[in-house]
């Protein structure tokens, strides 16, 4: 794996859990995460995969896309942040955790 690969892998795994931890206690994220959910619902993503594959796929994708534009977790709770967290949340919804 390369550097970008783990930090992105890192990076992902400590904003799923702390906000998929802060749901929660937080209405107002609960109802952005509804909301970034059904637009994924709505995207076609990676069609012949299984639910699971392709919302890793996305997660890596739009990771790294967002990591190399220079985004990086200020805090803030961003539109990039709540959309790492919906696909993380998704993510257990699917594997039943």
């Amino acid at each position: 794996m390369d550097d970008l690969s783990e930090e992105l892998g890192l990076l992902v795994r400590d904003i799923g859990e702390a906000g998929v931890a802060e749901m929660a206690c937080s209405p107002a994220l609960v109802a952005a995460v509804d909301q970034h959910a059904a637009e994924i619902r709505d995207m076609r993503l990676a069609p012949g995969r299984s639910q699971t594959e392709a919302l890793l796929a996305y997660l890596h994708d739009f990771t790294e896309e967002v990591f190399r534009r220079g985004w990086r977790p200020n805090g803030t709770r961003d539109w990039e942040f709540v959309r790492i967290v919906t696909i993380c949340w998704m993510l257990r919804q699917v594997s039943g955790s």
